[in-house]
């Protein structure tokens, strides 16, 4: 997949019911406008996609599972898989750090999670990332290496035009601390470096790599300006509409004369 569109991820998490998530995107629907170099991906809990995929303009906006199970069905009681989840959403998260710190999800899972997401024609966005421990221990990039071989490893070369990744250093989601840009582009190219090596240096080139930890309005601009960041995956921001707007706003190109749309 080219990198011809900045992709911005709405993670609401484990919030919003039916009646709140309707309206919510009715708000978002009036005030993000549609843009050619701009993908807007929402993700909202699965008890609501459905619905929100009968009522989102799918040229506005594209809808995401924040997790769904491997196998395509069988007896996996309270689990949802990519196979129910197909043909209403077009991404799913896998390996958000959520789910391998608190679910104690492995690499495994993240494998079987991407493989089974392509195999239904969902894109993977594939979250991998550091803990405030292994960054002060230095080890941020043999954790960036371990994670996008156990995520990648049964995936063909033709197959990760579909992935996306996602950087999300853990001891910045959440707690308001913010990677610096040049602790970002370090991370990102010893990603596209991992790709070079694995797929060859199209792929590297190729492969979309957004951002993600604790991302703000006034902040996404400065991580949008890096070359190597092709989007951002937006949390707590993506709940308030004005800021989400916003990062909106800055990711399209023409984000200098952002304030007169």
């Amino acid at each position: 997949m080219a990198r011809d569109k900045k992709l911005i991820v709405g993670n609401w998490k484990m919030n919003l019911n039916m009646q709140e998530a309707s309206l919510y995107l009715h708000q978002l629907a009036k005030l993000i406008k549609t843009r050619r170099d701009v993908e807007v991906i929402l993700a909202p809990t699965t008890l609501t996609l459905q619905s929100l995929s009968l009522q989102v303009n799918g040229r506005q906006f594209k809808l995401a599972a924040q997790n769904f199970y491997w196998r395509d069905h069988g007896a996996y009681t309270g689990e949802v898989s990519a196979t129910q989840l197909r043909g209403i959403v077009s991404y799913g998260l896998v390996g958000h750090s959520e789910r391998r710190h608190i679910f104690n999800e492995d690499d495994k899972d993240m494998r079987n999670k991407v493989e089974a997401a392509i195999r239904n024609r969902i894109r993977p966005i594939l979250c991998i990332g550091e803990t405030a421990w292994e960054r002060s221990s230095g080890e941020t990039h043999d954790v960036i290496h371990d994670q996008l071989i156990g995520g990648l490893s049964n995936v063909t070369s033709d197959e990760l035009e579909e992935v996306v990744i996602a950087y999300e250093p853990v001891w910045a989601i959440g707690t308001g601390q913010n990677a610096m840009p040049d602790d970002v582009t370090s991370a990102i190219k010893a990603i596209r470096s991992q790709i070079k090596h694995l797929y060859g240096a199209k792929a590297s080139e190729n492969i979309q790599v957004l951002y993600g930890g604790s991302v703000t309005a006034d902040s996404a601009a400065d991580y949008l300006a890096l070359p190597e960041v092709d989007g951002l995956l937006i949390g707590g921001a993506s709940l308030d509409a004005h800021a989400f707007n916003e990062i909106v706003k800055k990711a399209h190109k023409g984000s200098a004369d952002a304030d007169k749309d």
